[in-house]
């Protein structure tokens, strides 16, 4: 596995790290195996894949719990531990809200350690900023964190340059996540290329479109029962056969590549910068070894060129 840094202070980590989300939440909740999660994460660090990243959101909590059983004994020392805060379960029947509260930062970020089973994680990032608290003070309660040896470093997700502008200006931003992906570019525009010119780590979840993109889904009907992604627009019917159009021509590529199509998907993502780790998500030993062999795939101009020329998908993001 190639490496890089979690930014230019960071600890080194391989170019494709691991998203455990879907082990225990969002994605086909019936398909649940925690016994197999466990090898999967154990195996991701034997392949070089050690940036581990959950939140807890996830499950909600039991998804760390899962990871910190996974990282238990010397599997820890091997693994860069990244967990976030800032989401909770919501209220009145929606999904997540927000919590920036400092309060609530300092009373997540020990319950985080507590079902992770560790003293410290080595990168904690706020997960959305709470916009009915200043992202100075939500921020400044993460700086705490790592003050008091809680946490190495502290990252941001889903944020704008003025937001990581100003939560620079409390404590340095190790990193940013979010999204990217052959259907996903926003973050190209602005967010990326400050990140690069800064030396932050820059962390696409969902780099292969939740799955799309590797060539996995041709109908709704492809996806698990009460998978969440069936609620979102661009997996609804006549959306979903349009974005196929992206697949073909992610498939065309990986024919004459000899890569796999998610191979060539991570290869575009992997391409846009040198700080940039994606952390796509699985919980399938074949496809964790797949992703993990897309940082040994180059992709020639040509190859690169038509897939930055791929339209826009059909469909919002959420």
């Amino acid at each position: 596995m190639r490496t890089t840094k979690l930014g230019t202070e960071g600890p080194e980590v391989g170019v494709v790290g691991l998203g455990c989300m879907g082990m225990t939440w969002a994605y086909d909740p019936n398909g649940r195996d925690d016994t197999t999660s466990v090898e999967v994460i154990r195996t991701a660090l034997d392949l070089g894949v050690t940036l581990i990243d959950t939140a807890d959101i996830y499950g909600p909590y039991d998804n760390e719990e899962l990871v910190g059983k996974a990282l238990a004994g010397p599997y820890r020392e091997r693994a860069v531990l990244a967990t976030k805060v800032g989401l909770v379960p919501g209220t009145g029947g929606e999904r997540v809200g927000n919590d920036g509260r400092p309060e609530h930062v300092r009373k997540a970020i020990d319950d985080s350690l507590r079902r992770l089973g560790t003293d410290h994680v080595d990168l904690y990032q706020l997960h959305r900023v709470d916009p009915k608290v200043p992202i100075e003070e939500t921020w400044g309660a993460l700086a705490e964190a790592v003050q008091a040896g809680k946490a190495r470093q502290i990252g941001l997700s889903e944020v704008t340059v003025e937001q990581i502008e100003r939560a620079q200006a409390v404590h340095p931003v190790a990193s940013v996540q979010s999204e990217l992906s052959l259907w996903t570019r926003d973050a190209l525009a602005e967010v990326l290329p400050f990140t690069e010119a800064n030396g932050i780590a820059f962390l696409p979840f969902s780099p292969l479109g939740r799955g799309f993109l590797a060539g996995r889904f041709s109908s709704t009907g492809d996806l698990p029962a009460d998978d969440w992604r069936a609620t979102l627009p661009r997996f609804q019917a006549e959306a979903l056969e349009a974005n196929l159009a992206l697949v073909a021509k992610v498939e065309e590529i990986a024919g004459r590549t000899g890569a796999t199509t998610a191979q060539v998907a991570l290869a575009w993502v992997l391409a846009q910068g040198g700080l940039v780790i994606p952390i796509p998500g699985t919980k399938t030993p074949k496809y964790l070894a797949d992703n993990a062999a897309s940082a040994g795939v180059r992709l020639s101009a040509e190859d690169l060129a038509e897939l930055d020329a791929l339209p826009a998908p059909v469909g919002d993001r959420y």
